[in-house]
């Protein structure tokens, strides 16, 4: 074929393949994310309905720790068994884990119902992006993995409209009665459309279970550590301590364990290649950047700016929309260039520097320009979401692709856990260090949100928004900090062209 025919025949198979992969693996993500947000609108209602205010955050601690664990399994059996296979398995899961949440009539059999909701969803975020790197192309895998990151954007802040409109009109329940029939429509253009997809390699294979129970031994405790952390009172507190120190104990026989198992399930070998360890400490920084600051700037717009939650949600849509458009942009510079790290690695630093900015200013921004920056601090971030894949999938090689993509998954899970709970300790170590009652206003917020300072008088609620203005200031410089060591990182990444 001449040279000059070459080119548009392979921009057309590249299409092809896009549309032949991408309604499946698509829609598989867009589920999976969605999940991760719609269900956070419901939980007043569902307190109301079920009781158990004190125990809520089970519905959404089971879930994280589920899919916490879930990804390198995924990741492991995906290897052995064929990624089609293992995404079909993921969505029966995941149906069947929300159509028992659906009809849950305790609050303890719905955060059952969630642990095996997130048994599934785990697989749903690690699973589409190993299909995608098997295949395309590594140079093209950026403008394809741009797009998974953009759909795990979008449905992320589609999450709280859809599943508070889901529940003022229809109730709870209907949040998850949503996710059985979207499973089915992923899995039949999975059967369709995924037929190509390697079968797995099963000669030889053995499953590591001990690496399995030592995980949720680790996971388990640490992403329960860190939401006791969030609660900011003395006995959580204790209780957060004593769960790190199980997690740190499984850590150390994890490593141990894992060094010694013919097929690992974390294989350390892997993990411990510099492209891939310094590229999912990166995307664990940015990650637990992004979601601290979403968990955290709802209560510093209600109770330092007065916004309703309605216009709270508006003021941090530039934040949840605009990642996508950093990793569109991203995607396509890679396919176009060949290099990974490049845009990336300005990009987080531009981000560290507008939170800088944000920092010294937010106190005396208009809620417009405030929300503003905080869109292009999110772009930003996106750089790093499509390149973080596609660096770590080729480092790793086609043998190994599902445990590294699930690698990656399992970072920016443990990352966005840490990320909160730091963030959450920064804002609270402030308000201490400042004195008077802020910290326990701080706490009421936290735990029940801004009917909190309905019986303040106006001059009480002054001072308590000055300091909390101190506060927040501190938490941005956090995230900046988060935002530099990543960029830094990007420039130290070995793999710096595909």
């Amino acid at each position: 074929m001449p040279a000059h025919d070459a080119a548009p025949a392979q921009a057309e198979e590249l299409r092809r393949l896009f549309f032949r992969v991408f309604p499946a693996v698509g829609l598989a993500m867009f589920g999976a994310a969605l999940d991760q947000t719609i269900v956070a609108a419901a939980l007043p209602a569902i307190a109301r309905g079920l009781g158990g205010v004190d125990r809520i955050s089970w519905v959404v601690v089971a879930y994280l720790v589920a899919t916490t664990v879930a990804a390198p399994v995924y990741g492991r059996l995906g290897d052995a068994f064929g990624r089609r296979r293992m995404l079909l398995v993921a969505l029966g899961l995941y149906a069947l884990g929300a159509l028992c949440c659906a009809l849950a009539p305790s609050l303890d059999l719905l955060a059952l119902g969630r642990l095996i909701q997130g048994l599934g969803g785990g697989g749903l975020i690690a699973l589409p992006v190993a299909l995608i790197g098997e295949v395309i192309p590594p140079r093209e895998r950026g403008r394809f993995q741009s797009w998974i990151a953009a759909i795990f954007a979008t449905s992320s802040a589609l999450g709280p409209l859809a599943g508070g409109l889901l529940t003022e009109f229809f109730g709870w329940r209907a949040v998850f009665l949503l996710q059985p029939p979207l499973s089915a429509i992923t899995a039949w253009f999975a059967v369709r459309r995924l037929g190509q997809a390697a079968p797995g390699t099963l000669r030889g294979f053995a499953f590591d279970w001990a690496g399995l129970l030592l995980v949720a031994l680790f996971v388990a405790p640490a992403l329960l550590a860190l939401d006791q952390a969030r609660r900011l009172s003395g006995g959580a507190l204790a209780l957060s301590a004593l769960l790190g120190a199980v997690a740190l104990v499984a850590l150390l026989i994890l490593w141990r364990v894992e060094r010694a198992v013919r097929d690992p399930l974390l294989p350390l070998g892997l993990l411990g290649e510099a492209s891939i360890w310094r590229t999912n400490l990166l995307t664990a920084l940015v990650n637990g950047a992004l979601v601290g600051s979403v968990a955290f700037l709802p209560i510093y717009f209600a109770a330092v700016r007065g916004l309703s939650p309605a216009a709270t949600g508006i003021a941090l849509l530039p934040l949840a929309v605009s990642t996508a458009f950093g990793a569109l942009t991203a995607g396509r510079a890679m396919a176009r260039t060949g290099r990974t790290m490049r845009v990336p690695a300005l990009g987080l630093a531009l981000g560290a520097g507008l939170l800088v900015a944000v920092a010294m200013l937010a106190g005396g921004l208009p809620v417009w320009l405030l929300a503003l920056l905080l869109g292009l601090v999110s772009a930003c971030m996106g750089t790093s979401y499509p390149i973080v894949q596609v660096v770590v999938q080729v480092a790793a090689g086609p043998a190994r692709l599902g445990a590294a993509a699930a690698s990656v998954q399992f970072a920016r899970s443990l990352g966005a856990a840490t990320g909160t709970a730091l963030m959450g300790a920064v804002l609270f170590g402030g308000l201490v260090a400042q004195g008077g009652e802020a910290a326990e206003l701080f706490v009421a917020l936290v735990n029940r949100g801004p009917e909190a300072l309905s019986a303040l008088e106006q001059p009480a609620q002054e001072v308590f928004r000055a300091a909390m203005i101190g506060a927040f200031r501190g938490a941005f410089l956090a995230a900046a900090a988060m935002l530099a060591i990543a960029a830094w990182l990007a420039t130290r990444v070995p793999l710096q062209r595909v």
